[in-house]
């Protein structure tokens, strides 16, 4: 029998410690499916300002203080402290390094009230890298597979296959890069290259520059063993497109024989209505009729009128272009002309906030918006809506389509990404949802007319939802695929 391998998580965010968006979910019920497969997987983080150590229980790791984490044009010295993820019985040990000046600030990547980038960003992610590594030794653990999630964690893999290279402690290590989304890559000038202290010649079109800059995703890339990102659609288009690739298409192109796509899995502990704690009535397939007591719910709470006849569309998102709302705001007078209402959730873009502000004025018994962000309202939303519309120009995997299916709430989508691969358009056999190909408002409206005609059709929308709900994301499938990629890489 093939013996347990060890494994090192790494991420710049992992739920419920530091959050920004989905990279966290997936760095808390990835790891934790794999250590129920009886693998040995730690994960490891940058301890940031805004962690409460006394309600995440971080424990000061003694033997881990004052460790030199070598980086230009001076060493830094990094301590550990550690905690765990747990659900169940399933335990996971999360390490966190710890550097004051460069970490302790409230905000992740972003300063909170400017809204713009750490102008040290390079010089916090290359200490994480490098301190990775060096934590590592220190700790005295061997992993068999390093898993890199995004830019944040790209250099580990250059690190490993260069300066780290002919260390013996390394020598059986191999490294996998998941992208979860090509737009946001770490792009710093030139002058961040000797800061990395990596090999002069990694400073060119075969390393980690590129167009003129340091290129932190492109060094993951580059030099990991293996790619993942999550989903397989959305594997193809970043290969393909230059949209999708957002420049660096070529490059994966050239790693496509060792890029996989594995679609993210959903937690249905949290994410399932049968067991949900933040809605007012838990209901299940046997039980769907329950539903409309949530949606009646939903309408109280955002000040809509409840009307049996006519469908909640449900939206959680970040306002912002990526996500179609340049769409929404361009058929909203359209949109508002049919039996249906619209209630939304999210921040994000200025324009955004104003187009809703506005629809909310103008159309009070049909729009209501939050424009903040509620883990119980997002709940209340997923259960109490009949639809949920995800018009995306592009989405990596995609998890409120997935959360939908099971609460019973029909997507409608743009077939892009995970979207794609997760949504069965309702003209095929087992449809679970609406799709439309090309990203145009006019094709957004007419599958939204095809989702308000079908709701009309109250036995054959029911036969969608209880497709939906039937369907099984759990991390337990997605977690078995790269267990069996760690193997391939390890041959263990």
């Amino acid at each position: 029998m093939a013996r347990p391998l060890n494994i090192l998580f790494v991420s710049s965010e992992v739920e419920p410690f530091a959050k920004t968006g989905g990279l966290a979910d997936v760095s808390n019920a990835l790891p934790q499916s794999i250590k129920g497969s009886e693998h040995e997987i730690r994960v490891i983080m940058p301890k940031y300002g805004c962690i409460n150590e006394r309600k995440s229980k971080l424990h000061d790791m003694i033997r881990l203080k004052e460790i030199e984490v070598p980086m230009g044009p001076r060493p830094r010295t990094a301590s550990v402290k550690s905690s765990f993820i747990a659900n169940n019985s399933i335990k996971v040990q999360v390490y966190f390094i710890d550097n004051p000046h460069l970490f302790g600030r409230s905000g992740l990547y972003v300063h909170p009230d400017t809204k713009k980038d750490y102008p040290d960003n390079d010089e916090r992610f290359i200490f994480f890298c490098r301190g990775v590594l060096e934590v590592l030794k220190k700790l005295g653990w061997q992993p068999d597979i390093i898993h890199c999630n995004d830019w944040p964690t790209g250099l580990i893999p250059a690190y490993l296959k260069t300066v780290y290279k002919g260390d013996p402690f390394y020598k059986d290590t191999r490294s996998v890069f998941t992208i979860h989304n090509m737009a946001y890559q770490g792009v710093f000038p030139k002058s961040t290259f000797p800061k990395t202290q990596l090999p002069p010649e990694l400073m060119g079109i075969e390393g980690v520059e590129a167009y003129g800059h340091v290129n932190f995703l492109k060094a993951g890339l580059v030099f990991s063993d293996a790619i993942t990102t999550v989903s397989e659609r959305y594997a193809q288009e970043i290969r393909t497109s230059e949209e999708f690739g957002a420049g660096l298409q070529g490059i994966v192109n050239t790693r496509k024989s060792d890029l996989t796509g594995i679609l993210n899995g959903v937690d249905y502990s949290v994410w399932d209505p049968s067991v949900d704690s933040l809605i007012p009535l838990k209901y299940d397939a046997k039980s769907i009729d329950l539903k409309v007591e949530d949606k009646k719910a939903l309408l109280s709470k955002m000040g809509l009128p409840f009307h049996e006849r006519i469908p909640v569309i449900g939206i959680i998102s970040r306002l912002a272009d990526q996500k179609g709302f340049d769409l929404i705001g361009e058929e909203l007078d359209a949109l508002m002309k049919m039996d249906l209402q619209l209630v939304v959730l999210g921040t994000g873009e200025k324009k955004y906030h104003d187009l809703f502000e506005k629809a909310q004025r103008k159309f009070p018994e049909k729009v209501a918006a939050a424009l903040t962000f509620s883990e119980e309202l997002a709940h209340l939303i997923e259960a109490g809506s009949d639809m949920f519309l995800m018009p995306s120009r592009y989405e990596p995997c995609g998890l409120n389509q997935i959360y939908s299916l099971r609460y019973g709430t029909i997507p409608i989508v743009r077939a892009t990404g995970g979207l794609d691969d997760t949504i069965d358009d309702a003209g095929s056999p087992g449809g679970t949802g609406f799709k439309f190909k090309n990203y145009s408002s006019a094709d957004m409206v007419k599958a939204i007319q095809r989702a308000v005609s079908a709701y009309g059709d109250q036995p054959g929308w029911r036969k969608l939802v209880k497709n939906g709900m039937a369907k099984d994301f759990s991390w337990e499938a997605s977690a078995k695929k790269y267990i069996q990629l760690y193997r391939t890489l390890t041959r263990k």
